[in-house]
């Protein structure tokens, strides 16, 4: 029913230019986004906006996604860390580009959006590749590290000092950083104890809440 919507998209974030790398845009021709809609919104699933998927969150128009795919440079294999579940689409798209031998551990605070994501993960068949917990994404899931790439999915004040301390040396990370409201997209690479950061251009989330982050 949706595979021609979803084709459109992906031939539309193609030629505008959105997305250039061909893996991403594959990943993103095969990963159902109305699956991670709440029932009422499915229908615009494939419109290229953001979305409330409930309890003051929403889920990133796709050529935002498409775009922190690309810089992130997934590889089969990379271990990975997500702030902010969400829905769970971002995770299943990552999920996508690390297998096989690769691992998505995606962090949401709020247990009833994270409980859904887990259902939708086990019934699309990503439970083998990533793993939602409940918990602070603000201090990262230091068990799990290092992590080879780490996304933020929610605007910090600053770069969180412990995502920091669990990037992988060569790993890469994106954050949003500035005030609730507009933020600067911002790439960290990590060389040996050296942290480099780059801005992407601005964006706009919702705020990281938490010990590193916003104070709720």
């Amino acid at each position: 029913m949706y595979e021609a919507e979803r084709s459109r998209l992906v031939k539309g974030l193609r030629s505008q230019g959105y997305v250039t790398d061909e893996r991403v845009l594959e990943a993103m021709g095969r990963v159902p986004r109305h699956e991670f809609l709440p029932p009422e919104l499915k229908g615009q699933a494939y419109v290229d906006s953001p979305l409330p998927i409930g309890m003051g969150q929403t889920i990133s128009a796709p050529h935002m996604v498409g775009i922190m795919l690309e810089a992130l440079e997934l590889r089969p294999g990379h271990r990975v860390l997500e702030i902010g579940a969400g829905s769970g689409y971002h995770a299943a798209l990552m999920g996508e580009l690390v297998r096989p031998g690769g691992k998505v551990y995606t962090v949401e605070r709020l247990e009833s959006l994270g409980s859904a994501a887990k259902e939708v993960m086990e019934r699309l068949g990503y439970d083998d590749v990533v793993e939602v917990m409940i918990a602070d994404g603000s201090i990262g899931l230091p068990e799990h590290a290092p992590y080879d790439r780490i996304t933020v999915a929610a605007a910090a004040p600053s770069v969180p000092t412990p995502l920091e301390e669990q990037l992988a040396d060569g790993g890469r990370m994106l954050v949003p950083v500035g005030g609730q409201g507009y933020q600067d997209l911002m790439l960290v690479t990590r060389n040996g104890d050296r942290l480099e950061r780059t801005g992407l251009g601005g964006v706009v989330f919702v705020p990281l809440i938490g010990q590193h982050g916003y104070q709720d």
